[in-house]
């Protein structure tokens, strides 16, 4: 039985301490909770009354009342206090996104690193469901051909000023690190490399506030360019509604669509570009076929992610995803904020220290400054201290 201790008990982490006593995840049992705040203390007592409650991460981490723990705090703390409980030998699994900038990630990569024996993952559910898996044995498979587009509109995430307000740290520079990019979107943009790959350029555009009283982006449009020549949109907010959810990718042997939680592919008879060759109608298409395609049905979302987290460290069974990939979708989520404050196109991998300064600038004047316990330090980094 894996003994759980799991920091930040706000929306996220207390529904991870409920999936746990509702016996979705049977061998793993909460031995400690720590939250700032005294109301969120006193809930995770009386929800888990023999769990050790603590007021900091750092207490504990250094507790000795776990064997791993499960970081649900703000953004900029997702690394500090992964890197650690690594040093006190103990498991990691980190909520998305990775962290705020890739520099503070790749230390935490470098401390999980330091200690192979210990197991590091990254709670990146929408990885679990049916339709992705299907999409990405497919892709991997050969069965599109060459990826040629994508596109992801993904406005679904609409949110009221109410949610905005109900905490200070959200959507600020210095407190939430971002918006729509770093909130609602760090599952997208992982999906996104996890099936296309890694774009080698990022041309963006963020409008900050533009729906909203914030001073983060709440609408994002930007193109992509891919190594292998394909090109892509992603586009989101959280200022649509009802908004959409699509995400189409063409390659040369037909179109996959993946819209309402249902797959569809129109596969050509014919590879496009052997057909474009050799055909002698100037109009006409290869035929198709239009197939809703079929999965196994599995979406075990969070549940899942922390069963395998728990089979990984019991057995070494593989986990959904390892903590050192969530440096890739981060990568992209910061190329599109330095393209969009620079105007200019970026190509990955991205200037790492030039966008660390301009977020560093963000957060002198960010709103949330005079409120949060985040700290900077000299060198630009964040304290280790997290905020709730």
């Amino acid at each position: 039985m894996l003994k759980l201790g799991i920091i930040g008990a706000g929306n996220i982490g207390s529904s991870h301490v409920n999936r746990v006593l509702a016996g979705e995840c049977p061998n793993v049992t909460v031995t400690a909770v720590a939250d700032r705040k005294e109301s969120r203390r006193a809930w995770a007592k009386e929800r888990v009354p023999e769990a050790a409650i603590f007021a900091e991460g750092s207490e504990l981490i250094a507790s000795g009342a776990c064997d791993a723990v499960l970081i649900a705090t703000p953004h900029y703390q997702h690394p500090t206090l992964s890197a650690e409980a690594f040093e006190h030998g103990l498991h990691v699994l980190c909520e998305k996104p990775a962290g705020v900038y890739t520099l503070q990630v790749r230390e935490m990569n470098a401390a999980a690193d330091r200690h192979p024996e210990l197991v590091f993952g990254m709670m990146f559910n929408q990885r679990t469901n049916c339709v992705y898996r299907k999409m990405k044995e497919m892709i991997d498979g050969g069965e599109i051909g060459q990826i040629k587009r994508m596109s992801w509109i993904v406005t679904d995430w609409y949110r009221t000023q109410y949610y905005y307000d109900s905490g200070a740290w959200r959507a600020t520079w210095a407190g939430e690190g971002g918006g729509v990019l770093l909130n609602q979107c760090p599952h997208q943009l992982d999906l996104l490399q996890w099936l296309c790959g890694l774009p080698a350029k990022v041309h963006a555009f963020c409008h900050e506030g533009k729906w909203h009283d914030v001073e983060v982006e709440d609408d994002v449009t930007a193109y992509l360019e891919f190594p292998g020549g394909a090109t892509g949109v992603f586009i989101t907010t959280t200022g649509d509604a009802p908004g959409t959810n699509r995400l189409e990718i063409s390659g040369t042997k037909g179109k996959l669509v993946c819209e309402g939680n249902v797959l569809t592919f129109d596969k050509l008879e014919v590879d496009e570009r052997e057909w474009c060759r050799t055909c002698q109608e100037g109009f006409r298409k290869p035929d198709s076929q239009h197939i809703v395609v079929e999965t196994d049905g599995q979406n075990q979302q969070h549940s899942g992610v922390l069963n395998a987290f728990a089979a990984a460290i019991e057995s070494g069974a593989p986990l959904v995803a390892d903590g050192r990939e969530g440096i890739h979708g981060l990568m992209l989520s910061n190329a599109i904020h330095l393209s969009a404050w620079t105007g200019e196109t970026v190509t990955l991998p991205i200037d790492e220290e030039k966008f660390h300064a301009l977020l560093t600038e963000r957060c002198k004047t960010s709103r949330h400054k005079e409120e949060t316990d985040v700290v900077m330090d000299t060198s630009g980094s964040y304290g280790s201290k997290e905020t709730k």
